[in-house]
This record gives C-alpha cells, sequence and structure tokens, in this order.
C-alpha cells in the first residue's frame, strides 16, 4: 500500500497549494468574497476528508528526494501569461488532483470519499466563476468616458443622444431613467442593448437588475440601499460588472467587501441631480483612490474644464451626464470631454 500512501500524499498537497492560489486571486487580485469563500470551503471539506485518511502512513511513505517527477518540467510550466492563466493551471491541478484523491481513496477508504466528486465539481464551478470575474476586469481596463443617459434630460431622444455619445468617444454607456414606465424602460434598455453589441461599448442599467437581466445588459450599476451585490449577481448574466455608488471612504471600502466590481464616487462638484447627496469634493476622491484597489468612476458636475483634473486626482473614469444629456450637440460635448481624458 505505500505506493498509494505516497500517490495520496502528493495529491492532498497539490489540492491544498492549488485553493491557495485560487483563494488568493479571489481575495487580493479580485476583492471578491463570495470566491474567497468558496475557495475556503473547499480546503475545508478537502481537510476534513484528509482527517479521515492514515495520515502517519502517509508521512512515512513520503519519498521527496525520490521522486522521479520533480526532475521532470513541461516548458510551459516557468511562463504565465496573465492572472487568468495563474488560475487556469491552479484550478487543473486541483481537479485532476481531486480525481485521482477520489480514485486511489477506494483503496483505504471506500465509501467515504464519495464527497469528493461533489468537491471536483464545485472546483470546476470555482475556476469558470474567478475566470468570468477575470475577464470583467479587463473590459473596464481602459474606459474613461462614463456616460449617464436620461430622457428627462436629453435634449433630443435618448437614442440619438446614446448614438451621438458613442461617435464622441463614450466608453460606457449607463442607462437611468428612473421615472418611465417599465414596459418604456425595458424598450430603451434593449435598443441600447444592441447598440453597445454593435459599437463594442459597455452597457449598464441603473438601480434594476431585473431590467439589466432581460436584455443581458453588460452590468448594473447600484445605489447605497438597492440590493446586495451577491443577490444582484444571481440575477445576472455570469460575468457581469456590478457597480455601487459611495460617497465616503467608509462606503467605498464597503463596496469593496461586498465584491463590487467597481464603485463611483460623488458628488464630486455641484450638481442638479436631485438625489446626488453632497458634494464630497475631491479630496476625498484622492483619498479613496489611495485606499481602495477598484476602478473609481468620478461622478457629479464634472465639466471639459474640470475632467483632467478629476482624473489627476486618482479617477479610473468620468461619469458625465448633463453636460453631455443636456446639450444641444452632444457628440461634440462628449468629445470636448473625452480629449481631456487622455
Amino acid at each position: 500500500m505505500r505506493e498509494v500512501y505516497r500517490i495520496l500524499d502528493a495529491n492532498f498537497n497539490r489540492a491544498r497549494e492549488a485553493l491557495r492560489v485560487a483563494e488568493d486571486c479571489g481575495r487580493f487580485a479580485l476583492n471578491d468574497p463570495a470566491i474567497t469563500a468558496m475557495a475556503k470551503n473547499l480546503r475545508s471539506d478537502l481537510a476534513e476528508i484528509f482527517q479521515i485518511m492514515p495520515v502517519e502512513e502517509f508521512l512515512v511513505s513520503r519519498d521527496t528526494p525520490g521522486d522521479i517527477g520533480t526532475e521532470i518540467s513541461s516548458p510551459t510550466e516557468t511562463r504565465r501569461a496573465d492572472l487568468g492563466d495563474v488560475v487556469t493551471a491552479a484550478c487543473k491541478r486541483l481537479t485532476e488532483a481531486l480525481r485521482t484523491i477520489e480514485e486511489y481513496g477506494k483503496f483505504i477508504a471506500p465509501g467515504k470519499v464519495v464527497n469528493i466528486e461533489r468537491m471536483r465539481y464545485n472546483g470546476y464551478t470555482l475556476e469558470k466563476r474567478i475566470l468570468e470575474r477575470l475577464k470583467v476586469h479587463r473590459r473596464l481596463v481602459g474606459a474613461k468616458l462614463y456616460v449617464l443617459l436620461s430622457s428627462r434630460l436629453c435634449t433630443g431622444s435618448l437614442r440619438e443622444t446614446a448614438r451621438a455619445t458613442i461617435a464622441g468617444g463614450a466608453d460606457v454607456l449607463q442607462l437611468r431613467d428612473k421615472n418611465i414606465p417599465d414596459d418604456q424602460l425595458l424598450a430603451l434598455a434593449a435598443e441600447l442593448r444592441g447598440l453597445a453589441d454593435e459599437t463594442n461599448r459597455i452597457f449598464i442599467v441603473n438601480d434594476r437588475p431585473d431590467i439589466a437581466a432581460i436584455v443581458g445588459a453588460d452590468g448594473v450599476h447600484l445605489g447605497q440601499h438597492d440590493l446586495p451585490i451577491a443577490e444582484t449577481r444571481r440575477l445576472l448574466r455570469p460575468g457581469a460588472i456590478v457597480g455601487r455608488s459611495t460617497h465616503s471612504l467608509a462606503q467605498a471600502k464597503a463596496a469593496v467587501n461586498e465584491g463590487a466590481d467597481y464603485i463611483s464616487v460623488g458628488p464630486i462638484f455641484e450638481t442638479d441631480t436631485k438625489d446626488a447627496g453632497p458634494v464630497v469634493g475631491v479630496e476625498m476622491l484622492r483619498e479613496i483612490s489611495q485606499a481602495v484597489p477598484l476602478p473609481i468612476v468620478a461622478i457629479g458636475g464634472i465639466q471639459a474644464d474640470t475632467a483632467e483634473g478629476v482624473m489627476a486626482a486618482g479617477a479610473s473614469l468620468v461619469a458625465v451626464c448633463s453636460a453631455i444629456c443636456g446639450s444641444e450637440q452632444p457628440r461634440a460635448a462628449t468629445e470636448a470631454i473625452r480629449k481631456q481624458l487622455g
């Protein structure tokens, strides 16, 4: 049985190491509490199964110097292109190790390793969730201008304004129409979803994960008193972006812990938006940007002549509504702001 003990010992070690790699990505790179908890729970489940194994026999049978596999490596083993590669390699090691434990464990603890199969399936799910969240992060990289579209504020139709902002250089479109009937909101969302697909832009729906889910939006933006992020993700398609409005450092840190993909901070300046709240200013933006590892969308009263300074204070993106929607020439207004963002 010594050879079986060696096999199981090596694969329990592989599985533990792989789960730690995945957990660290969820915890430190993605700031995702759900992924972190899932990896932690898998490690706990693995530890429970390990306890029913003849651990002392494993240690006695371990022979690292005599392991011929330590001298064999593949050319790709020393290279990783990005976080996705790291996670993929770790999760493949995890599921392969669990399969080996499942099969060889039948020699030692038949009937007691049935949970390994469930863990293996959870490992596939863990890999999928991490890679989907990493994809979200890549989509936000490079985006700078975030335009909020409201029928109430647009001088022309919302549809015409949306096309003009895209032509002017908007990277993200958010549908923010709170006072229209649901059927009209759904029709607008569907149209903007199609427009964003045609032009390779990111489309976000404000406050309404149900509307976002129906039209397959790229994500949803939530206020302080909207649904919890974890519950919102259950409604949306895999990999959807979820943002949270924040107005203080404490709220920004809470959004990170909750698993937001990005936060908005504002209002930076005075704004006519009725529910914007008191001005937080550029200094608060700077403080939050130094403390929070997420993309930050600065919002509130931003104009072409203030956009560059807002970016210099630590914003990843600048969000604009009335300065574009309320312009008689929304494309030119968009171009003027986009020019200041680099």
